[in-house]
């Protein structure tokens, strides 16, 4: 829904995984000003709640979580303490990490793990936690994947191959999951200036980092999808840097 042309959300109950920082961090925040119903979840609880800041919390539209999504178990019990008291309308999937080293003759059995299990398997342990839930509501799934799930750049084999992943499950689940009403849409980005640069091997300039994406600039595409009406779905997104990126060339 639309009010003069700002998307609103009153009443509306999503969870947010990755909410401490950079896209997730700046989604939570719009989705409550929206006035969502807002699970702001993060492995770092207390800086999510920090970042989130005294007037934000004070609407009473938010509740911070510590959850690692790695841990099913964990995102299964929570997704059931959240429907306890509301179904989910929506889940909004920025839980996302990267590494220094990360090119192929760098990578370990560990490191490809931990960016398998956090970039990949985490989605799918929120997806299928939330489903039964979505399907009551006729919910929808945001999930952010990335640009380079298409095309190669800097961000490393198990990174591409984890957000490449995430695209595969969201195309099938989406078809899997049309008869039940259940919506999907992948998020695409370039790059974004978030703690995720840092990352780098040689993490960019602040310069360049004032010509990448800003958070909330994904922020506002993920609005965007959650608010059409429900005859209309964006399955895939990109969104580049414009001074930065093109598609397939960085």
């Amino acid at each position: 829904m639309t009010t003069n042309g700002t998307p609103t959300f009153d009443g509306r109950v999503v969870l947010v995984t990755g909410a401490a920082s950079g896209i997730g961090l700046a989604t939570a925040s719009a989705l409550i000003d929206a006035g969502a119903r807002v699970h702001a979840s993060d492995l770092r609880g207390k800086l999510a709640e920090q970042r989130l800041g005294t007037e934000r919390m004070a609407t009473g539209r938010v509740s911070v979580h510590e959850l690692d999504v790695c841990d099913g178990g964990a995102v299964a019990a929570l997704v059931g303490r959240i429907g306890e008291d509301a179904p989910l309308d929506a889940l909004v999937c920025c839980a996302g990490t990267n590494i220094p080293d990360r090119r192929l003759a760098q990578l370990t059995d560990s490191t490809w793990r931990h960016l398998l299990d956090t970039n990949l398997t985490g989605v799918f342990s929120c997806i299928t936690a939330a489903m039964p839930q979505l399907r009551r509501t006729h919910g929808h799934v945001v999930v952010v994947s990335s640009v380079s799930a298409l095309w190669p750049d800097v961000s490393g084999p198990a990174y591409q191959a984890s957000k490449a992943g995430v695209l595969g499950l969201v195309r099938g689940a989406a078809v899997e999951e049309h008869d039940q009403g259940i919506r999907f849409t992948s998020i695409l980005p370039g790059a974004v200036s978030t703690e995720l640069l840092d990352k780098r091997p040689e993490p960019p300039t602040p310069e360049v980092r004032e010509r990448c994406l800003q958070p909330d600039d994904v922020a506002a595409t993920i609005l965007f999808a959650l608010s059409l009406p429900v005859r209309a779905c964006v399955s895939e997104l990109t969104i580049l840097p414009n001074e930065l990126q093109a598609l397939g060339r960085t």
